[in-house]
């Protein structure tokens, strides 16, 4: 069963993940990589050159590869995953089928946006990441809860959390 790590840009998707993945002994497939080692470019290059719509068709599709591979992965999926119904349908189904979990890191955007400005890869955070987070986090908050099996706030009293303890805290849940 592949489990699959939600969340804002910040939350540790990738962070968490592979140290889920360590512990479970599974590979980790971070959506990021898989789109740059499919495309040679970056989503950041993919959303300059060629906008949302083929950004969001090109996430899907690496949601889509993960999901089924026939190896157990922890996948940390892209930040947008759950705008699109039919990757959301992609989920429910794999879930109904027996084929995945999905958990959702959340935390605080105010904690988040700090975490995200060391990289320029993220696209949307260009201009004021903590205003940005703060609405894709209203936006998006009810879409990511919808999914979730699990939800893991990272930010307990706004504190950066510990991403091990996060980890273990999956790896319980999960087996």
């Amino acid at each position: 069963m592949h489990l699959v790590v939600i969340g804002l840009m910040g939350v540790g998707k990738t962070t968490v993940g592979r140290r889920v993945a360590a512990l479970l002994d599974r590979p980790f497939v971070d959506s990021d990589h898989h789109i740059e080692a499919t495309t040679g470019r970056t989503v950041k290059q993919i959303l300059t050159d060629d906008g949302v719509e083929v950004l969001r068709t090109v996430e899907a599709a690496a949601l889509f590869d993960a999901v089924d591979a026939p190896m157990p992965s922890v996948i940390g999926c892209a930040a947008g995953v759950v705008l699109d119904p039919a990757n959301v349908d992609r989920i429910n189904a794999a879930r109904d089928e027996g084929a995945l979990r999905v958990v959702w890191l959340t935390g605080d955007p105010a904690v988040l946006a700090p975490r995200t400005q060391s990289r320029g890869h993220r696209p949307w955070l260009d201009d004021d990441p903590a205003a940005t987070l703060a609405r894709m986090h209203a936006e998006r908050g009810p879409l990511y809860e919808q999914i979730a099996d699990l939800t893991v706030d990272v930010t307990p009293d706004g504190a950066e959390g510990n991403p091990d303890l996060t980890a273990a805290e999956i790896v319980e849940w999960l087996v």
